[in-house]
């Protein structure tokens, strides 16, 4: 038989949490597809090391032209647009069985850890998704990057 210690506040502390999470993802930031006119969102993973600041951002069904990624100081902007289905179809003679993919114009702008060399930015696509490396160094001006497609 063993003994578990009843640590009632830790218990209260996650139910706490649980709630704030609950009111934060319901009325401040609500995220469901089910907001109709809401833009599309861009899930990205970002990670810094010694050298680079590095962000992945994976965007199926884009090409690397339909992206625009650009830094400005120590923000960092992707934009683009996902087309709707009903975008592509030429007739009308049908009616959603089910619609949950995002469609529509997106943005993601983050803040960046450290100052970065823009100028010596890497930008690759390959198979939907857009990798970013962007080397450490003191802030510079402004500076569009062209993102290049591997295949």
């Amino acid at each position: 038989m063993s003994v578990i210690r009843w640590r009632p506040f830790e218990e209260m502390l996650s139910l706490r949490e649980a709630m704030d999470r609950l009111f934060e993802d319901s009325f401040v930031q609500p995220r469901r597809a089910a907001r109709r006119g809401a833009r599309a969102e861009l899930p990205i993973n970002a990670w810094a090391d010694e050298d680079a600041v590095h962000v992945v951002a994976r965007v199926p069904g884009l090409e690397a032209d339909d992206l625009d990624v650009t830094i400005t100081g120590d923000v960092l902007t992707i934009r683009g647009r996902f087309p709707s289905d009903a975008e592509r179809e030429e007739s009308k003679d049908w009616c959603w069985y089910c619609n949950e993919l995002w469609y529509g114009p997106f943005e993601r702008t983050i803040s960046l850890p450290t100052k970065v060399k823009f100028d010596k930015a890497e930008a690759v696509f390959k198979n939907g998704v857009l990798h970013l490396t962007v080397p450490k160094v003191e802030e510079v001006k402004p500076k569009p990057i062209k993102v290049k497609v591997v295949k």
